[in-house]
């Protein structure tokens, strides 16, 4: 009689079936670890076998791979409920991908999803636990990439573990499982994977997990990931289907992101909690919500907590396409290339382009970003943006340059003008030309130009070539506001309250504490208990004056003389 027809009192006493041990060394079964023997046969062969064990009697397997290099060459290894993949620690245990005998077959090390296998919430794999090893994809190539040339792709988990991974230059995501229920996903470190992604295809992550096969709650804790130079996101959540709801139930703690095109992403969860995560060095924004995703669905309900989201090459805090409500509350956002904090749109796809409602930006500190510290791009209602600290923003400030002829050099990330005196971090963020070329500035000196790379992990900032030395580039000029809070969509019903927002440099580069566009307009909101003065040209701006509301307690510069 199968395990699942037995009695609970019988399932609990039954012991394991003979051919199935309950821990298996690999290498007394038939795998080598010398990192030339095709190790992916045996493991699948044991996979089953065990497989089928926990099939008849309940009982979980571990496979235990000593210290050692085990080659998985020209196919990936269907995974079985049950089955759990232990090494001996990252760099102690390998398992080295490759596909040279079979270009078509993306090879990841384990696998079981819904287009290949079937796999659905009455198929799913259960008690699986992938620990201490580490996966280098790096050599696996392909003519064309697809999606499904992972590290580790599962799809529809219950209790999967992924603890103290280290997975890196996979062709696709490192780690992309869909639906893991009741999982956690612990000190998994993924660094240069998504390489082939030439950042318009799906996945190419560090960690991606696909959202909504379960239902409107899925349990999943995402906690002490490092992911550094993925392809598109270091984590993110991605809802799968348009139709499905958001759900509910996931974590990302205490992660840190740097150096991807987005740190952190939610394209579609409700109520996703990013709590003591640091967000660094990302070339698109440390914290993106949007509707980037494959369902057209951006995140909303959620929550951004404690964390620093610094140095981002654009934004810090990028937020749009969603109906609301999100909180932003208690972080470090600063020296961002553009915004700190970004409320718009997509120019493209089908998103959400209504008013986002309810969104809150509570008690953060914003200091050294680019251009405006706040930018509203998207119409919003009722939202509260109370108790910032604004200060010392719009360091993009920098009048257009040009130059050429013997005293300019170029190299992959650098631009060097013996003659220019650039201020510090003047040009920051700028698109940088040089003929048809284009590059982002990064960072400079007074003489110097540090520019991003042109996609994650590349060794070259250029949209084409390095130019050669002398060849004449140009920079455009700031924009001339740079404000604290800037309000360019409809806003209404808004909570303006409590906030600092000043610059104390000796040379001021941000002009305004609060300005409303023509374009911009502030309907029925409460503007209370702000303290405005100390910018470079005045406490406001308002090329659209606001109407109804409160309008009441704000400090300026006359009332500190």
């Amino acid at each position: 009689m199968p395990f699942q027809g037995l009695p609970p009192a019988v399932r609990e006493r039954r012991s394991a079936v003979a051919g199935a041990p309950l821990y298996c060394d690999a290498q007394e079964f038939g795998l080598e670890g010398d990192g030339v023997t095709n190790d992916q046969p045996a493991l699948a062969a044991l996979v089953d076998r065990l497989g089928d064990g926990y099939v008849a009697d309940g009982r979980a397997r571990i496979i235990y791979c000593p210290p050692g290099i085990y080659s998985i060459r020209d196919a990936g290894t269907i995974w079985r409920s049950g089955v759990s993949l232990i090494g001996a620690g990252p760099g102690a245990t390998r398992f080295l991908l490759s596909n040279e005998g079979n270009r078509a077959e993306p090879t990841p090390l384990a696998f079981w999803t819904t287009v290949q296998h079937g796999a659905d919430r009455d198929r799913h794999i259960a008690d699986c636990t992938f620990a201490d090893f580490e996966i280098d994809g790096s050599g696996v190539a392909m003519a064309e990439y697809s999606y499904l040339a992972k590290g580790l792709g599962l799809q529809y988990v219950v209790r999967g573990q992924f603890r103290n991974l280290y997975i890196h230059h996979t062709a696709a995501t490192g780690l992309g499982c869909d639906f893991l229920q009741d999982s956690v996903i612990d000190s998994v470190v993924v660094v240069g994977c998504g390489r082939l992604d030439d950042g318009e295809e799906m996945g190419g992550a560090g960690i991606g997990v696909g959202i909504g096969g379960w239902g409107d709650i899925e349990r999943l804790t995402i906690a002490n990931c490092t992911t550094v130079g993925n392809g598109t996101n270091g984590i993110f959540l991605e809802l799968q289907k348009d139709t499905w709801v958001p759900p509910r139930g996931y974590r990302i703690i205490g992660c840190h992101s740097q150096g991807n095109r987005f740190g952190i992403s939610d394209w579609g969860a409700d109520g996703l909690i990013v709590t003591a995560c640091t967000m660094i060095g990302n070339l698109e924004a440390g914290f993106d919500v949007s509707a980037e995703g494959t369902s057209g669905v951006a995140g909303r309900g959620g929550l951004v907590t404690d964390c620093v989201i610094d140095g981002n090459i654009r934004d810090g805090v990028s937020v749009g396409n969603t109906p609301g409500p999100y909180t932003v509350r208690g972080n470090r956002i600063t020296d961002n290339g553009a915004y700190g904090f970004h409320q718009h749109n997509l120019s493209h796809g089908t998103g959400f382009r209504g008013p986002a409602g309810e969104v809150v930006i509570e008690g953060n500190d914003f200091w050294g970003n680019g251009l405006d510290a706040i930018r509203v791009d998207q119409p919003m209602s009722d939202a509260m943006i109370v108790d910032n600290r604004i200060r010392n923003n719009g360091r993009q400030c920098a009048g257009a340059a040009e130059g050429g002829g013997e005293s300019v050099r170029y190299s992959d990330r650098y631009v060097v003008d013996r003659r220019a005196d650039w201020p510090h971090d003047g040009h920051r963020g700028k698109v940088l030309r040089v003929g048809e070329r284009i590059a982002v500035v990064a960072a400079n000196t007074g003489t110097e130009l540090t520019l991003a790379p042109v996609r994650p992990g590349a060794n070259s900032a250029w949209s084409g070539d390095t130019p050669s030395p002398g060849t004449r580039y140009e920079l455009p000029a700031a924009p001339t506001t740079r404000a604290g809070i800037t309000v360019n969509a409809a806003v209404d019903q808004a909570t303006v309250r409590g906030n600092r927002i000043w610059d104390n440099h000796e040379v001021r580069t941000q002009s305004h504490g609060l300005w409303i566009t023509d374009r911009g307009s502030c309907v029925g909101c409460r503007v209370e208990d702000n303290d405005l003065g100390g910018n470079a040209e005045a406490a406001t701006r308002l090329d659209t004056p606001p109407v109804g509301g409160r309008w009441d307690r704000n400090h300026v510069d006359q009332d500190w003389s």
